[in-house]
């Protein structure tokens, strides 16, 4: 009997290309090999440059190269993964993940239910590849619950992630997934993105880690809500540039 061999993959990390993140990619890969992650995909908002980058170095940290994108869409947000291109944001979120599969990626709510952070309402999830049922970075264990219960019921595959935005946080949860090999293939590096899409896909996943301390959610949720606010109030003043520049999207 084959043995499945595991996979330690966190789905859900921001990096300096997000308005509400800081760290460069490099620092992130990094980090991700030290603690032991078999991969870390950078999801930023509505900008996929970086992870491509990411995607691309990985290796060198011996990790897998998993691009990505957390995409605002016209209902809530929604993480691409395996995408190499952006789907359009503001798009409704049926559309949007259409799109995401058109682009041979897979769709998967992050956060859902939690408006204050664009989360995808009940009724908008008519169709998605997996619902992330384990968000670090919530306050309590409620909206998780909620998640998990509505995945279970509808028989959506699960992932849990940090959603982290600093370099502390990445890792905190992760979601472990089961490949089995095929074709003789026994180690990890006989191991491809198809095949971790495809137990993903299966279900063969199991959540690993723990909430990110309370206090820690809460510092970066309030230098997130700064960080925005600045940009709203310098992005409607002429002659100032607009601070921070990455949430400008008009080039």
């Amino acid at each position: 009997m084959t043995t499945p061999i595991p996979f330690a993959i966190d789905f859900h990390v921001h990096s300096d290309d997000s308005y509400d993140g800081r760290e460069p990619i490099e620092l992130v890969l990094e980090h991700a090999a030290d603690i032991d992650l078999d991969g870390v995909v950078i999801t930023d908002h509505d900008e996929i440059g970086e992870s491509l980058r990411a995607a691309s170095l990985a290796p060198e940290y011996g990790l897998i190269g998993i691009p990505g994108v957390e995409v605002s869409t016209r209902h809530g947000h929604l993480l691409a993964i395996g995408v190499e291109t952006r789907p359009d944001p503001g798009l409704p979120f049926d559309e949007t993940v259409a799109t995401v599969r058109e682009l041979g990626g897979i769709a998967i709510v992050p956060h859902p239910f939690q408006r204050s952070r664009h989360g995808v309402r009940k009724r908008h999830i008519t169709d998605a590849d997996a619902i992330e049922t384990y968000n670090s970075m919530l306050f309590t264990g409620y909206r998780n619950r909620r998640a998990r219960t509505f995945a279970r019921r509808r028989g959506y595959p699960e992932i849990g992630a940090s959603d982290a935005h600093y370099l502390p946080n990445v890792g905190k949860a992760y979601t472990e997934i089961l490949v089995t090999p095929e074709n003789g293939r026994a180690s990890k590096a006989e191991i491809d993105g198809d095949d971790l899409v495809e137990a993903i896909l299966e279900g063969r996943t199991q959540i690993r880690g723990k909430r990110t301390p309370v206090h820690k959610s809460s510092v970066q949720y309030a230098k997130g809500a700064i960080r925005k606010s600045a940009y709203l109030l310098t992005s409607r003043t002429p002659l100032v540039p607009t601070v921070p520049g990455s949430m400008d999207r008009s080039g």
